[in-house]
């Protein structure tokens, strides 16, 4: 197998040469066959260096193995690329699978016995930032060379194709004990796109089963990955784009709505491990749990910053969740006292709704943004959110406890009968195929 690593500059040049050298014969491969191109993109590297990594099945070519043998160097960047390749990706750690399975047993091993942890979900649509929020409440840091991220993020190749990063839910442990999870987009064409089949019909069961038009199924994904996150999750990050799209509010309305007689994990998790370490039960043991919700908007420019916007939004966000059962405000005490205009601004009321914002990302250098640059926002808004005193399960749980529980609670948003009936409403509508 031929691989060819090269600028990306030069990457159109580069092949071409290569492959004008294979025509006549200069290159130590027996057939077309045995010329099997991967080409590999790497910023910064100055010139082109083609590595010749021996065939699996096939027999090696013996300059193959001479050219390996007279430069160690080309071997060990070779075997390199081979272990990058066949190394586990960033989303191999999946808790639901994109076939909309939960997948319990490759989370355990990563779980303790632990009981203080901070369970923080995130929803929105795609490339508003998510799993790049995520990465930074995970305390990645993306100046060091050669690291990947925690949470995959969108290439310049996945945003051209319109395509999505991340199927079905991801999950993380910080050090902290965070455990973080990234989830799929919701309203994502590239998703409708992978799950529909010629017919249009939907090749994921979402409703137990039940057989959906790929449109239809879409869109109850959206909710059932809603509930799930606030039945689960402690703060439950609600991402949305700019300052006028107010999707994602009405978005958590109808998951408010649905998440009828589903509990916190604590309520379904095996009694005899909780033994003498259960907490007492809350004052209002009869409220459905519902986690914490952090509202953020990103890409906003300059002018977004204005306070009369900010003090407009935060307005229109408390009007729109006054009757929800959702908590989406802060003491004034445990409002916090940041300075920047761009992470929250300070209202006098003795309740603020949790609304934080990013600017849009610009390159360091510019000096078109006077508010505050796209890494320290992301930085303050980190903070932020890990300065918070979320809401708590019912009963003191491990983190163990809590995956079994969440086991359960994703069987029982998958068989609601609320939700069921919701569906059968929204076929009834006409909006989407029967």
């Amino acid at each position: 197998m031929t691989y060819l690593i090269f600028d990306t500059v030069s990457a159109a040049s580069a092949f071409e040469f290569y492959m004008q050298q294979w025509r006549r014969g200069e290159l130590a491969t027996s057939s077309s066959d045995d010329l099997s191109c991967r080409v590999v993109l790497v910023a910064g590297l100055r010139a082109a260096e083609i590595l010749l990594a021996k065939p699996l099945v096939r027999a090696a070519a013996p300059h193959a193995a001479r050219s390996r043998d007279d430069d160690p160097s080309a071997a060990a960047a070779a075997a390199a690329a081979i272990r990058s390749r066949n190394a586990p990706q960033p989303g191999s750690l999946g808790l639901v699978s994109d076939a909309w399975e939960l997948q319990t047993d490759r989370v355990l091993p990563f779980l303790t016995e632990n009981s203080d942890f901070v369970v923080i979900g995130i929803i929105g649509p795609p490339g508003v930032g998510k799993s790049t929020i995520m990465n930074e409440l995970y305390g990645f840091d993306g100046s060091s060379p050669g690291m990947l991220p925690p949470f995959s993020i969108q290439s310049d190749e996945t945003r051209a194709m319109a395509k999505h990063c991340t199927a079905g839910i991801e999950l993380r442990v910080s050090s902290e004990r965070l455990i973080l999870l990234d989830t799929q987009p919701v309203y994502s064409p590239s998703l409708l796109v992978d799950m529909m089949r010629p017919d249009g019909s939907s090749t994921i069961p979402v409703l137990n089963g039940e057989p959906l038009s790929a449109d239809l199924a879409h869109e109850m994904m959206g909710i059932q990955l809603g509930v799930f996150l606030a039945s689960i999750c402690n703060i439950l990050l609600v991402v949305s784009e700019g300052i006028h799209d107010f999707t994602m509010w009405q978005q958590m309305l109808t998951v408010d709505l649905l998440k009828h007689n589903i509990p916190d994990p604590s309520l379904l998790a095996p009694s005899n491990s909780q033994g003498h370490n259960v907490a007492p039960d809350k004052e209002n043991s009869n409220e459905e749990y519902l986690a914490d919700l952090v509202f953020i908007h990103t890409k906003l420019w300059e002018q977004d910053f204005s306070s009369s916007s900010i003090t407009l939004l935060k307005k229109a966000l408390s009007h729109h969740f006054n009757t929800a059962s959702f908590n989406v405000t802060d003491s004034a005490s445990q409002a916090g006292s940041s300075s920047s205009q761009s992470t929250e601004v300070e209202e006098p009321d003795s309740t603020q709704p949790r609304l934080l914002f990013l600017p849009q990302r610009v390159p360091e250098s510019s000096t078109k943004f006077e508010v505050e640059s796209f890494s320290s926002g992301l930085g303050k808004l980190r903070d932020k959110i890990l300065s918070m005193n979320p809401r708590s399960f019912s009963k003191n749980i491990s983190e163990r406890d809590w995956l079994r529980g969440s086991a359960k609670i994703w069987d029982l948003v998958k068989k609601s009968p609320v939700i069921a009936d919701y569906c059968r409403t929204l076929q009834s509508t006409g909006l989407f195929r029967k």
